[in-house]
């Protein structure tokens, strides 16, 4: 009985992770491509990189990170809003730390396509995301 619990809660979990990341995957406007995923050395754990383009005038939408996010900006002019603190502008070669937990969101403030790497550090099977309203 306790086996078949937790064989739910798991398939559960890994179901409601897919979803949320096949529905941030998938906004239109916004791109991404994961470059590279590693175990860290602290366990269960993981370091996950990630390509991000969005489209000029495009908002991704308030969400927050089970872990910290390390924002680099390679091109374009983005407008981070973090829970909590005035708004930041970021261009090309600035960089973000949100930390684990904050809601936030991003627009692309300028006319041409922003693009940048984020590197996330988080627990090991939880989403990279989480939509917040």
């Amino acid at each position: 009985m306790k086996t078949t619990r937790v064989i739910a809660r798991v398939a559960l979990a890994l179901a409601s992770t897919l979803v949320l990341q096949l529905a941030l995957a998938q906004q239109p406007g916004v791109h991404r491509t994961e470059l590279q995923r590693h175990d860290m050395s602290v366990p269960g754990w993981e370091a996950v990189e990630v390509r991000i383009d969005i489209d000029p005038g495009m908002i991704v939408p308030n969400h927050k990170h089970p872990g910290e996010e390390v924002v680099y900006v390679l091109h374009g002019s983005l407008e981070y809003r973090l829970e909590g603190s005035p708004p930041a502008m970021l261009k090309a070669g600035d960089s973000l730390f949100i930390p684990k937990g904050v809601v936030h969101n991003v627009k692309n403030v300028g006319s041409d396509n922003a693009s940048e790497v984020s590197t996330y550090i988080v627990e090991k099977g939880k989403p990279l995301a989480e939509p917040v309203k």
